[in-house]
């Protein structure tokens, strides 16, 4: 009985020993996770190896595990750039990005852990400020922003090449512009529709009075062409044949043969 507090003591410094032993020894990536290996006697970071991937595992106690997360992710960036004539521009943009799985480890070698502020955040501003530079503000306000995007992310794809991170898209939300500009822009705008209006309303009337002049043409060559081929023969033949039809009416009258300008039958009288 009196040995058993003496062995006790240490059995129980070992237990806790083992236990903490253990906790130092695993770790857990969680879904959408991946873990870079540092190896304190072992070369330090390990960059030729994949990343560990999601799950349960055992390291050597005295290693330490760096957990990025690999999953698309979003920042949002406000930024302050000059148009190509110089007036400041405010623009507000998300940009989609996510770290080169394969590459975690020479991410965290050379970049670190803060990396987005470091790498990412640098080259979309830089790219931002290149694109914006190339347009004036009324491209920038109207026509223009998709184009904008689309640079912005070439750009900043280009800046990041072998940098191991990945740019899936740039959104740009806001173009602000001083007010005075951007009532003198609107001005511009509204005063242009107008303008296309007036021209849309003159070349309908333009049409439209060149169809009427088409069909007056067209009805005038008819008539010459009527005029042309009604002789004195066919006039007398449709003339007769008109009488005939009369004459086949119930009404009473009075044909005289003969009686009429050119020959043709004279009507006197008919109820």
């Amino acid at each position: 009985m009196e040995r058993l507090p003496k062995i006790a003591i240490p059995l129980f410094i070992v237990v806790v020993f083992v236990i903490i032993l253990l906790a130092k020894s695993t770790v857990t990536i969680e879904s959408g996770e991946a873990g870079v290996l540092y190896k304190t006697f072992g070369g330090g970071v390990v960059t030729d190896e994949p990343p560990l991937s999601e799950g349960f595992h055992v390291v050597a106690p005295w290693n330490k595990v760096f957990v990025y997360e690999v999953r698309q992710q979003s920042i949002d960036e406000q930024m302050n750039v000059l148009s190509s004539n110089g007036l400041e521009i405010n623009l507000d943009a998300s940009v989609w990005f996510q770290p080169a799985y394969e590459d975690l480890g020479k991410l965290h070698k050379e970049k670190s852990e803060a990396y987005i502020e470091r790498l990412l955040q640098p080259a979309v501003r830089s790219a931002a400020r290149a694109v914006v530079g190339r347009y004036n503000p009324e491209q920038l306000y109207s026509s223009k922003r998709e184009a904008i995007q689309k640079e912005i992310l070439e750009e900043t794809q280009i800046l990041l090449r072998e940098q191991y991170v990945q740019v899936n898209e740039v959104l740009v939300r806001d173009v602000s512009l001083p007010a005075t500009i951007k009532d003198a822009i609107e001005r511009k705008l509204r005063q242009e529709q107008e303008s296309l209006e007036y021209e849309y309303r003159l070349t309908k009337a333009e049409q439209e009075a060149e169809r009427q002049r088409i069909d007056a043409e067209g009805k005038a060559r008819a008539n010459r062409i009527l005029s042309e081929s009604l002789t004195d023969k066919v006039l007398q033949e449709k003339g007769i044949q008109a009488t005939l039809e009369l004459a086949k009416s119930n009404n009473s009258k009075t044909v005289i043969i003969g009686s009429g300008e050119g020959g043709l039958p004279l009507i006197l009288g008919s109820n």
